[in-house]
Formats: C-alpha cells, sequence, structure tokens
C-alpha cells in the first residue's frame, strides 16, 4: 500500500473510502472517495459527517479534482482531503493550494523534492483555500 503524506495535527481515518454512489446510499460511512467524472457537490450535504474524502487521480494530466477539492473547501468542508493516485511532486503545491492536506500518490516522492516543491514559491497569484493572501492584495492593500 502507499504511504500517506499529511498534512494534519488530526488521527488519520482508518476507515476504508466507499464510492459517492455507496455513500449517499448509506448513513455510516465517514469516508468517501471521488473518482473522476463524480460530482462533488453530491456530498456537500453531508460535509459535517465526513471525515475523509479521497479524490482519485488517474493520471497526471487529469485536473478535476482540484475542482473537487475547491468545491468542498469552499462549502466548509474540514475534514481530510486526500489525493491519490497518479499524484506527481510538481503538483503537490497547486494541490495543497485547493485545499488537499494529505497525498497517497501511486509512487514513493521523496521528502526533500515535497519540502522544496511545497517551499519554493513563497508569494502566490491567486486567492485559494489554503489562507496565503495574493501578492498583488499585499501590493494593493
Amino acid at each position: 500500500m502507499p504511504s500517506t503524506l499529511r498534512f494534519r495535527d488530526d488521527a488519520p481515518v482508518s476507515d476504508p473510502a466507499v464510492t459517492v454512489e455507496a455513500f449517499t446510499d448509506q448513513t455510516n460511512a465517514l469516508a468517501v472517495r471521488i473518482e473522476p467524472g463524480e460530482d462533488a457537490r453530491a456530498l456537500l450535504p453531508f460535509l459535517d459527517r465526513l471525515r475523509l474524502v479521497e479524490v482519485n487521480f488517474p493520471a497526471f494530466g487529469d485536473g478535476r479534482g482540484y475542482s473537487a477539492a475547491r468545491i468542498l473547501r469552499e462549502a466548509g468542508y474540514t475534514g481530510e482531503l486526500r489525493a491519490v493516485g497518479d499524484v506527481l511532486v510538481d503538483q503537490i503545491s497547486h494541490m495543497k493550494r485547493c485545499g488537499f492536506d494529505a497525498f497517497q500518490p501511486d509512487q514513493p516522492l521523496d521528502p526533500g523534492d515535497v519540502e522544496n516543491a511545497l517551499s519554493r514559491w513563497p508569494e502566490v497569484y491567486q486567492a485559494t483555500t489554503d489562507g496565503r493572501v495574493p501578492i498583488w492584495n499585499l501590493r494593493h492593500g
């Protein structure tokens, strides 16, 4: 099983993630997995009981998971949001900016490379869910 990088202080969720369809049909699941093409908005009525949402990236070029992360975070989801699958080190900083706080890549990532990716750009241009102030806002108040 691939290792998980977490940027959270709470205990990891050990429950297996169920599909979105299975999740909406039951009441006791704490973890769900969004596959490409599934709409994250189907989870919005249940955000208060979800502890883990996994978003599958089947290929590095499939960016639909970024939208799912933004939708969930902007709707107020505070649980673990984990990117799984074909997650590359050069995507980590962008994924984190969209709201991902855990990563489970298919291939192990070098911890030094991850740290470099996360610290390389101290200033950002877009407002996103990570709370960092965009550089244009710093310049113009």
